[in-house]
């Protein structure tokens, strides 16, 4: 009976598809092939031998180690990703879309609301089905390798304040796109546009002084010497630094990191408590050296730049097709609405997406050239070379990934190319 009534409905659904239908399913595994084929590859690059220039990072145990944390880490993502694959294809082939769409109707008239419901039972649904993974992942895999600091309770406090931001900001911003998509016709993407853009800037100014103490403490660094080393540089490089702080990274993992913010009167370097218990005083400066690099040579402002056309480009894509006929009918919606033809655009924009996000990578791996030739140039390689092996053992990195992995996936360069360019 089960059987029957299955193969019924497979059979009503193959009468409905549409062309578009499976140009949807073939977008989809066709990325998940490509990303699964990369994965091979720079799984195969792991070797016994390393290059003189990293002979002296690991020992053999150490790098048995980072071998199997990447193993590890490597089989938990392809669960998880093998999982999503089915759902996905499950959620189109046999309707899922098109139920929830139904749904949502039923619940109310509003298109506004009826769109912000749709995409938030999509988001809760998609986090509850993550929450395994991430548990195994923080509690288990990183825990048994050192890494995690983080507390159940710290986890839950995480995922509670996530939800919140992603409700007040992710809604407030979709429902303002919403009414301008409801109200100014073709000209919506323009106004929806400048919003973005705004709410990209403002975000840019005001991430580490609004929204980071929302998870983190955030502290000033004390007088010391470091804080004269790097007021003596940002002195010698002409960089104005009003604000240095640091933010307690610690509580959640030992990795540890840094990073340049804000634009103008806002900004802003922030260093993680890890960083400072396992590097010098010396290779600090180094690091921030090729942050100051980053600001420098424009960096954030030329990647801004670039992020504001991309979002104008694709939200004029947006206005062109959301509302298409042949976008819902791909899913089996009788009538096109703005959340079912967002959602189709989005499998659809998959290619224009890996193109712009590759030279997006191209982009930012040049910067983080430049960044350390900064750095060399205006302070002394030989810190930040000892710096970025520390990282790289601390993190139990893949000192050699498949170039082609490289290509796709690196917003930064590999440990041994930016060696060789620093010891050139």
């Amino acid at each position: 009976m089960i059987i029957a009534a299955l193969s019924g409905y497979l059979q009503a659904q193959l009468s409905s598809m549409t062309p578009l239908f499976y140009i949807i399913i073939a977008f989809i595994l066709i990325e998940f092939i490509v990303s699964k084929y990369l994965d091979h590859l720079n799984d195969k690059t792991w070797s016994n031998q390393l290059p003189e220039e990293l002979a002296d990072l690991y020992d053999a145990e150490k790098y048995a180690k980072a071998q199997e944390y990447d193993k590890e880490k490597g089989k938990l993502s392809n669960i998880s990703s093998y999982l999503s694959l089915i759902l996905m294809l499950s959620m189109i082939i046999f309707g899922g879309f098109a139920w929830l769409n139904e749904w949502v109707i039923s619940m109310t008239d509003n298109a506004i609301l009826q769109s912000l419901l749709f995409f938030g039972v999509l988001y809760v649904a998609s986090d509850v089905i993550s929450l395994p993974f991430s548990y195994y992942g923080i509690f288990v895999i990183e825990e048994k390798y050192g890494f995690n600091k983080m507390t159940i309770s710290t986890f839950i406090a995480d995922k509670f304040k996530g939800y919140l931001m992603t409700a007040v900001l992710g809604g407030g911003i979709l429902a303002l796109i919403l009414w301008f998509y409801n109200t100014a016709g073709a000209h919506f993407w323009l106004y929806a546009w400048v919003l973005v853009t705004a709410f990209s800037l403002f975000m840019t100014m005001f991430y580490t002084s609004i929204f980071v103490p929302i998870f983190n403490k955030l502290t000033p660094l004390e007088d010391g010497s470091l804080r004269q080393k790097i007021e003596a540089f940002a002195a010698k490089v002409n960089f104005p630094l009003n604000n240095i702080s640091v933010i307690d990274g610690s509580k959640r993992s030992t990795k540890a990191n840094a990073y340049f913010s804000g634009i103008g009167a806002k900004k802003s370097i922030v260093l993680y408590d890890t960083l400072m218990k396992d590097h010098t005083d010396e290779e600090l400066v180094g690091i921030l050296a090729h942050e100051v690099g980053h600001y420098k040579k424009k960096h954030i402002q030329k990647g801004m730049a670039i992020s504001i056309l991309h979002t104008g480009f694709m939200l004029f894509l947006i206005g062109k097709f959301v509302g298409s006929q042949a976008f819902a009918e791909a899913l089996f919606v009788p009538e096109p609405n703005f959340h079912i033809g967002i959602l189709v655009f989005g499998i659809l924009f998959t290619p224009i997406s890996m193109i712009t996000g590759l030279m997006m990578n191209v982009f930012s791996r040049k910067n983080e050239f430049e960044a350390d030739n900064y750095a060399k140039q205006h302070y002394d390689a030989q810190p930040l070379i000892d710096a970025l092996k520390k990282l790289s053992i601390n993190h139990l990195s893949n000192l050699q990934p498949h170039p082609a992995y490289v290509f796709f996936h690196y917003s930064h360069p590999p440990l041994l190319e930016r060696l060789r360019n620093l010891m050139r």
